[in-house]
């Protein structure tokens, strides 16, 4: 019985990929049948629909998109079975045959990104940001290509969308209008234009195949995926579908789906709620967090030119904040943008509560100070312009509370806090300490190691080594971690996950200081929380005013630590 079981294995998995290669080739012909499959629902929702064009689009672009999203995981589910099979575990050969076998992969499901665009390269670029999560090959692949290959719209598209939102072509608009992006991503391209009255201005605009089989791509990709979920149990990215979900644009209208009369929400991305968004953010750091508010900017809006597919704001000269040669060229500290972006993300997160959940490189441009005054040295202060409020995230008071608490924990290295506060947010009594070293990117033993660089990631091979190791290891609790975690806690992972990469790309490495303000801000906030639940309450207050000893002792003895450790530093090179 046992040799039957691996004969019928390997021979599926021996003429898999041949069926596959064969599929893929032959994809053309079996979109065709498959369109013809919902030829008469497709006809019957063509003619009752009030966008017959953008519904004869989805029922014949959805149906070849299915084709190769299941001829792509196909193949890739079967390169792994096939490829490992019979290979011992922990094994030298494996392991080299495994880190080829995720380059094919990684390589093909770059290529079906590219194929379908939309919302597939956003899923590209957030498989990009999930260092340690997924494998470093798939993380390395997307993470190359997906920013410098987006899908770009014609002159004439862009025209069409234009005249379309606005009433009339670009040159009626705007004294000048440059036809070439300066940008484009997954979902709009950028423009630079000029007003009439001679101002620099970039006009956003929506790519015009974006919005029409939006829903569609999401619920095939989820579809997919919980099939090869069930087909190989190991393959458990069901929780990506979740995280990345919440990445997408909002659904605001239905578009009829003739799959068994299934009613799909359309995404449509407006640039209204963006623009809502960038001011109430600028307006929460003049009311909550005025000591740097005049550090951060987002570029002023210009509400007589701009609609839900077209946004026109203020141009901003720049430096992107992982380009560390023109940030010196500007006369700025690299150091001194890292503890400024720090500050600001920690502000938004504790003490907001309304939070710019896509701080990738390309959506944060820093500048000096724009009242032109120069410190010590001739090095100036530092801006943070932020870019793309298209994706923020409200934290509720109490998931806010428990997340500063929990941060603060973590920061002050206090096991009980950790716990206590990682319950509380969904991880569970069995998991909590994985969520704490996904948090942190520390296995828990240094989670909880009480010296002040606890949390610090040198950047070097083995500290790599031992996160993908980890990684590797508990894939399956990470998987069932991911998965339990209210969606909200997952775009706070991938904000932290983008700030990371950042702050490792502007010092090589995570910093002391980093630390320190993520401390201080999540203290801070706990103790203003605390206040406004407690207003009249003699012996709370009293409870408060102690936890402000505590903070400012634990803050001046982290000072202090961190002054030995840089001195230190110093005396050995």
């Amino acid at each position: 019985v046992r040799f039957t079981r691996q004969f019928l294995l390997f021979s599926f998995c021996r003429f898999a990929p041949m069926a596959a290669r064969f599929l893929w080739r032959a994809q053309a012909k079996l979109g065709v049948a498959a369109t013809a499959l919902v030829t008469g629902g497709g006809a019957a929702a063509i003619a009752t629909s009030d966008d017959p064009a953008t519904t004869l689009k989805v029922c014949t672009t959805v149906p070849l998109r299915l084709v190769r999203d299941s001829v792509t995981a196909a193949s890739i589910a079967f390169d792994y079975e096939y490829s490992l099979f019979g290979l011992p575990e922990g094994s030298d050969e494996r392991a080299k045959v495994k880190h080829e076998v995720h380059l094919r992969s990684a390589c093909k499901l770059r290529e079906l990104c590219f194929r379908n665009g939309g919302i597939y390269i956003k899923l590209g670029q957030h498989i990009g940001q999930l260092e340690y999560l997924v494998p470093q090959e798939y993380v390395q692949t997307m993470r190359e290509s997906m920013l410098n290959r987006c899908p770009v719209s014609s002159y004439d598209q862009v025209r069409q969308v234009v005249k379309k939102e606005l009433g009339e072509e670009p040159d009626k608009l705007f004294s000048e209008f440059d036809p070439e992006p300066i940008a484009s991503a997954s979902l709009a391209q950028v423009h630079v234009a000029r007003t009439f009255d001679g101002q620099k201005v970039a006009v956003k605009v929506q790519h015009t195949h974006m919005t029409d089989t939006a829903a569609a791509d999401h619920a095939t990709v989820d579809m997919i995926v919980n099939a090869l979920h069930y087909v190989f149990p190991s393959f458990d990215y069901r929780w990506l579908i979740d995280e990345m979900s919440e990445s997408l644009p909002k659904a605001s209208t239905l578009v009829s789906f003739p799959f068994h009369g299934f009613e799909s929400a359309k995404q449509e991305l407006d640039f209204l709620v963006e623009a809502k968004n960038s001011e109430r953010c600028i307006e929460n750091f003049w009311k909550l967090s005025p000591h740097i508010a005049a550090y951060v900017y987002a570029p002023r809006v210009h509400w007589n030119l701009s609609t839900s597919k077209l946004l026109t704001m203020e141009y901003i000269d720049g430096a992107h904040v992982n380009d560390i040669k023109t940030i010196h060229k500007l006369g700025l500290k690299p150091k001194e943008v890292s503890t400024l972006v720090s500050q600001a993300f920690a502000e938004m997160m504790f003490k907001h509560g309304f939070v710019h959940c896509d701080p990738h490189a390309a959506n944060l441009i820093i500048r000096p100070f724009p009242s032109g005054g120069r410190k010590i040295l001739g090095k100036r202060k530092p801006q943070l312009v932020l870019l793309d409020h298209g994706l923020y995230k409200e934290l509720d008071f109490s998931t806010r509370f428990n997340y500063a608490s929990l941060w603060k924990g973590l920061v002050f290295a206090d096991a009980k806090a950790i716990k206590e506060n990682c319950v509380k947010l969904g991880a569970g009594e069995d998991l909590y300490p994985l969520f704490a070293g996904i948090l942190t990117m520390r296995p828990w033993n240094r989670v909880i190691d009480p010296a002040v660089d606890h949390l610090v990631i040198k950047g070097s091979d083995s500290d790599r080594s031992e996160l993908q190791m980890y990684a590797s290891q508990y894939f399956p609790q990470i998987s069932e971690l991911l998965r339990r975690l209210p969606r909200v806690i997952l775009l706070m992972l991938k904000t932290n996950d983008c700030l990371r990469a950042v702050n490792n790309a502007l010092l090589q490495e995570s910093s002391l200081e980093t630390f320190f303000i993520v401390g201080k801000i999540s203290s801070e906030a706990v103790i203003d929380a605390k206040k406004s639940q407690r207003r009249f309450n003699i012996l709370a207050w009293i409870d408060v005013w102690l936890d402000e000893l505590r903070l400012e002792a634990r803050l001046l003895g982290m000072k202090f630590a961190l002054w030995l450790l840089k001195f230190r530093r110093a005396l050995t090179g």
